[in-house]
């Protein structure tokens, strides 16, 4: 029975792995605030960032889709794994060795850690082979096209021996078993036993964006290999073709800083891109360009909304001039829309692909070529209206309709007016019908869109249909942060619960000890505050924020964890102490001002001379809350 983490060893890696590092492997974060990051979600599709993060309390937010958790949800839910993986990865990172129940082992075998180190064993047993006598033909090929041993090694290049099982041999003596093996797709399954997946092949390893070799790509290199030119790692727990990038380990940081991205076709482009200081390349690995790849990359080319168009990051195409390429070239085009940045088209001198280019005319003509792109609806329009006869009129206008579908699929107004022009004055034609005929393909689509769906053909007849039912109420969704009022008192609530929930420490346990009992005006702060006190017992643990959260009534769990990750409304340059402790203590002291003021009525309508007793009782409560508001104001 494989044994389960110690929860003592759980809490410490939680608190002593950096959140924002471990998001920032997949968001670029930029501040937001004292202590506060944000960025991009990488849960949804949004043009703004509303994704936050709090390095201080260990937690991240999404006030767009609702997201939530510490950093082992935010390992699970970006690399799938279960909780037990994602405690032993993070722990892994941090060089934190991990203890389990009844000194049992970790459950990973066969899992992702698992696969992952069979991987990188893979990746080391290629590596060192590439020196072998038999990898000739591999260090040949990669000389013809401009790479040496140096650039090799930096990309992890590697030769697999022409063997029915070495590395199967190698990785078992290494402690893995076949089915691990086959599993993580090093291994086909043969009719009597297992075989090396790759033979004779030069490899390239394919590593998420943390660096962890998750899969390969091999290249046919000998004339007896009847195999397809490049053979892949297959659908595996950890590998998902259309899900990675190969090179984005290495590039996604300048991607990140320069808010741009290369798409490349083959490994060889990737390697000669970056070689030639095109730092930004990264190329598909055995699939088209899709939804997912634009998922993985959005959040690391950062926000655009707001911005002007100049400030927008790009993401540049580079295509193969043959029809293979011109195809990859209308797949992209067709999810362009799903980018906020801007698109552009990289079109190598002719023909060559970056490989070639660099080895034929060195690494400037690789840069000259990004440094030449043209935009994406630029380039769709000339490849739609290439083959027409624009000197007649009837060529003119079979180019207009062909090429219209693209212009009109531009969101943008001026921008597609502009393309619009640039059409018109491609072919020849005015302005004034081309946007006629633009205009008709908007209002057919618009059309097509707006058109009521066919009921399915076994409907039955006489019930009443579902597009007529009435649609059913929302269930009435909880109160979040902007819900709250906007008037001073409830500002001024929810910030000194802000600060409770993300600097406690900052506020003191006698400080807290107090405010939980301070009335609050605003019903929904005043559930989360109650929760607070219900959890004074475990103050200062690693777990605090976490048992607060537990202690939260299921309607107010999403207000508690957006005050637990909002931005702190406070200058950078004061003291977040000075801060958490003055914004508290404005709630306690208007706590202590109502008592006072309700005390000071009491003693008006008390007779000092029929019951002097009351009357002196209340004095000295009246005395005893003077002095604490004192004390209080005193400490700031």
């Amino acid at each position: 029975m494989p044994g389960l983490i110690r929860r003592d060893d759980i809490d410490e890696v939680r608190s002593r792995t950096n959140i924002a590092d471990v998001v920032g492997d997949h968001v670029t974060l930029k501040g937001a605030g004292v202590g506060s990051l944000k960025g991009l979600c990488p849960f949804h599709d949004e043009r703004s960032p509303s994704f936050h993060v709090r390095p201080q309390v260990g937690r991240y937010h999404c006030f767009g889709c609702g997201e939530d958790g510490d950093v082992y949800s935010f390992v699970m839910k970006t690399d799938h794994t279960t909780f037990q993986e994602a405690v032993e990865r993070l722990a892994s990172r941090i060089g934190f060795t991990l203890r389990y129940e009844d000194g049992g082992k970790a459950s990973d075998h066969g899992g992702r850690a698992r696969l992952i180190a069979a991987n990188e064993a893979a990746r080391e047993f290629f590596a060192q082979h590439l020196t072998a006598a038999d990898a000739d033909p591999a260090r040949r090929f990669l000389g013809e096209r401009g790479f040496d041993p140096a650039a090799a090694e930096r990309f992890g290049v590697g030769f697999a021996p022409k063997s029915f099982d070495a590395l199967r041999s190698h990785l078992k003596g290494a402690g893995f078993a076949d089915e691990e093996l086959v599993t993580a797709g090093l291994l086909s399954q043969g009719d009597r036993s297992p075989y090396d997946r790759f033979r004779g092949r030069l490899v390239w390893p394919i590593r998420d964006v943390t660096g962890s070799t998750i899969g390969f790509g091999a290249r046919r290199l000998l004339d007896d290999d009847k195999g397809p030119k490049y053979l892949n790692t297959p659908e595996t727990p950890i590998y998902h073709k259309s899900q990675v990038l190969y090179g984005l380990d290495l590039a996604r940081r300048d991607i990140a800083k320069g808010k741009q991205v290369v798409i490349v076709e083959g490994y060889t482009d990737v390697m000669a891109c970056h070689l030639a200081g095109v730092t930004t390349a990264v190329a598909t690995c055995g699939t088209s360009f899709g939804v997912d790849h634009i998922k993985l990359l959005r959040p690391m080319l950062g926000e655009s909304a707001g911005h002007d168009l100049s400030a927008l990051g790009q993401v540049v195409f580079t295509f193969d001039p043959d029809e293979a390429g011109q195809k990859a070239a209308s797949r992209a085009f067709a999810e362009e829309q799903r980018f906020q940045t801007q698109t552009f088209v990289a079109l190598p001198p002719e023909g060559l692909d970056p490989c070639d280019l660099r080895l034929a005319r060195g690494d400037d003509a690789v840069r000259r070529m990004i440094d030449t792109r043209r935009p994406m609806f630029e380039f769709m329009i000339q490849r739609s209206v290439v083959g027409f006869d624009l000197e007649t009129v009837e060529g003119r206008a079979s180019a207009v309709r062909a090429a219209a579908p693209a212009v009109a699929s531009i969101r943008d107004n001026s921008i597609r007016l502009g393309y619009a022009r640039f059409l018109a004055k491609a072919v020849g034609e005015d302005t004034e019908s081309v946007v006629e005929v633009v205009t008709s393909v908007m209002r057919q689509a618009q059309a097509v869109a707006a058109a009521p769906r066919a009921l399915p053909a076994n409907a039955s007849e006489g019930r009443q249909s579902i597009t007529s039912l009435p649609p059913l109420p929302d269930e009435p969704a909880g109160p979040s942060l902007m819900t709250l009022p906007g008037d001073l008192t409830t500002r001024t609530e929810r910030d000194a619960v802000m600060a409770m929930l993300q600097h406690p420490d900052a506020v003191g346990f006698e400080l807290m000890r107090r405010a939980v009992q301070a009335r609050l005006e605003t019903t929904s702060l005043a559930v989360v505050r109650d929760a607070i006190g219900a959890s004074l017992d475990k103050f200062g643990e690693a777990s605090w924020l976490d048992v607060v959260l537990d202690q939260t009534p299921a309607p107010f769990d999403a207000l508690a964890k957006e005050l637990a990750v909002a931005p702190i409304p406070e200058r950078q340059d004061r003291e977040i102490t000075t801060y958490c402790r003055g914004i508290v203590v404005s709630i306690v002291e208007r706590d202590l001002i109502r008592e006072k003021s309700e005390l000071m009525g009491r003693s008006f309508r008390t007779d000092v001379k029929t019951d002097p007793d009351k009357w002196r009782e209340i004095q000295v409560q009246l005395a005893a809350l003077e002095v604490e508001r004192r004390a209080l104001t005193a400490e700031l």
